[in-house]
């Protein structure tokens, strides 16, 4: 275009693309491209003419989409990833078209039917921001439709995208309204590299040709990591964070970046007639260079073994030297039935949905898996922690008794196999909400010590240390989990709820407002966020974050709370509930 045929105009722009396009096509190319074909002919183009835009270009397997509306681009975005979802149920995973949808509003550059210019670039970058099957907009759509759309968008931080100088403020949503921010978006300060070797477990890839299978490789990958946080010379990102990255096309480099780690791991997982096969390599992240690749092929019932040579590889490559009783714990790991293997797997996932539902079907599983093998510490100790999980939260009928047989279930664990750290978090957890504080600690501490990088580990100890009043050494364990696992959002709570007890109000705020990026329809950090603007004297901000308490919880209890927490110095709760109280609310 030469300058005098130039015109612009502003517009909101939509950007979608289907997610894992080339892994689609690489297993069944025809399929692929005639099923896309339906999806924008029966799902898209309807919504677009639906909600007045106008489809300007098509990739292949993206589509660009102008609206002289941002209200419109949004709406029709949701309703988009609302009938795509609609039009997947039915169908095997591995065939679901999804996609991600970026919106953005501004300036175009326009020659014909075509558009160009930074507002059609900048959707490009966002839509790969988005989480699958979400959707995620600029600050400046927020700002034209907040208000206009029934629409909840987290917050999802600011990130550095191709070729705009700045870095991009983005709003995120997905069905079901539990969109959680992407895994890159912006830390407050890049995290410095640990003084040890550091390392990030990315999902394997399922290979097996059955997407049933989705959840062996997973767990492959869980184990790995959980076997490489017990290495007292490593460092090692927890589950949570590395599983932000599934089913995103990353960057090695920049994973490297956001999680703080020189090294990343990634591979694939094939089982086939009960063997399974694990292809992986070590990258270095400060350049891409691969330090090395390998394959493990066993038998399914030797799952420890193949998994212990992948741990031993990368322990070898990055020179580290395994302690003695690091050296005694790994060789007694022997065979596993192939049954209580895939049922650990199972319940471990369906625990993490966090739900009474979940903690019954978990519990199914376990009770299953001993009685295949009673000796299973694992199984006794997930057991305990959801005896636990359904005291603390009020779930499937749950009385105080079920602290008793969280006790008594941690110690079984314990005593099945003393290395087992799940068996003295579990221990610790009972033991605190027994009041049992110094036996609490002993637990803890020696969690940490048998996993010195498993967050849960250090969250664990730092609740000790909150409710015994330690709100200091509190503080800086919860930051050490959190710096280990950067999308563990309870840690990020914990942390705001010490320094608010320490009456460090600005660094709380952010913790709080940190956590809610993550976890949205949190009534309890809303609830400590209106105690915070009560004590700083901001006294109408106080009464708005109680009210949205309420909102989210309408049978919010101060005094449940005050009964349930078990703080060595009951009255903590009172102090910090009396910045409500000089706010004007009745609590």
């Amino acid at each position: 275009m030469t300058n005098e045929q130039v015109r612009r105009r502003l517009a909101a722009i939509l950007a979608a693309d289907v997610v894992g396009y080339s892994r689609l096509m690489e297993r069944d190319e025809a399929g692929t491209h005639a099923l896309l074909t339906r999806r924008w002919k029966d799902v898209l183009d309807p919504l677009v003419e639906r909600h007045q835009g106008r489809v300007f270009k098509r990739t292949g397997d993206g589509v660009f989409v102008e609206f002289a509306s941002a209200v419109n681009a949004v709406d029709c975005a949701a309703a988009l990833q609302r009938d795509m979802a609609a039009a997947n149920a039915d169908m095997p995973d591995e065939r679901r078209i999804v996609l991600r949808v970026g919106v953005n509003l501004g300036d175009v550059m326009v020659d014909g039917s075509d558009l160009f210019g930074d507002g059609v670039n900048l959707a490009a970058r966002i839509e790969t921001l988005a989480h699958p099957g979400g959707v995620a907009i600029s600050d400046a759509v927020r700002q034209h439709v907040e208000g206009r759309v029934g629409i909840d968008f987290a917050d999802g931080g600011r990130h550095e995208v191709k070729n705009i100088e700045r870095p991009v403020h983005i709003w995120v949503w997905a069905p079901g309204g539990t969109a959680r921010p992407p895994a890159t978006a912006l830390p407050e300060t890049p995290p410095a590299l640990p003084d040890k070797p550091s390392i990030a477990v990315l999902p394997f890839d399922n290979m097996s040709g059955d997407a049933e299978q989705g959840y062996f490789a997973d767990g492959i990958t869980e184990d790995i990591i959980t076997d490489l946080s017990k290495v007292s010379g490593l460092f090692v990102i927890a589950r949570n964070s590395s599983f932000a990255y599934k089913g995103r096309s990353t960057d090695i480099r920049q994973v490297s970046r956001e999680l703080g780690v020189r090294y990343v791991l990634e591979g694939s997982v094939r089982r086939v007639a009960g063997r399974v096969r694990i292809n992986a390599q070590m990258i270095d992240g400060s350049n891409g260079g691969h330090l090395w690749a390998d394959r493990f092929d066993r038998d399914i019932s030797d799952i420890f073994s193949v998994q212990d040579e992948v741990t031993r590889t990368i322990v070898g490559a990055l020179k580290v030297k395994l302690t003695a009783g690091e050296e005694i714990r790994r060789e007694s790991r022997g065979k596993i039935d192939p049954e209580v293997y895939d049922l650990l797997v199972r319940s471990r996932q369906t625990l993490m949905q966090l739900n009474p539902a979940s903690a019954v079907e978990a519990r199914r599983m376990l009770e299953h898996v001993l009685a295949i093998d009673p000796g299973q510490a694992l199984a006794h100790a997930r057991l305990s922690i959801i005896a636990f999980a359904d005291y603390a939260n009020q779930w499937n009928g749950a009385t105080p008794e079920n602290l008793d047989q969280a006790l008594v279930l941690a110690r079984k664990a314990i005593d099945l196999d003393e290395t087992e750290p799940m068996g003295h978090i579990a221990l610790a957890l009972a033991l605190s909400w027994l009041k049992r504080l110094d036996e609490a600690a002993a637990a803890a501490e020696r969690a940490v010590e048998l996993g010195p990088s498993l967050a849960d580990a250090y969250a664990g100890l730092g609740n000790v240390r909150d409710f015994q009043g330690r709100h200091e050494e509190a503080a800086a364990l919860y930051t050490r989990a959190h710096r280990l696992d950067p999308q563990f959002d309870m840690a990020l709570h914990f942390l705001g709820r010490a320094l608010l007890a320490l009456g460090r109000y600005d660094e709380a705020e952010i913790a709080f407002k940190r956590r809610l990026m993550l976890s949205p329809r949190s009534d309890m950090t809303r609830f400590y966020l209106a105690c915070l603007y009560g004590l700083s004297g901001r006294p109408d901000e106080a009464r708005r974050w109680w009210q949205d308490t309420l909102k989210v919880n309408p049978n919010f209890s101060v005094a449940h709370l005050k009964r349930a927490l078990p703080y060595k110095d009951p009255s903590l709760i009172d102090r910090l509930a009396s910045g409500l109280r000089d706010a004007g609310v009745e609590i």
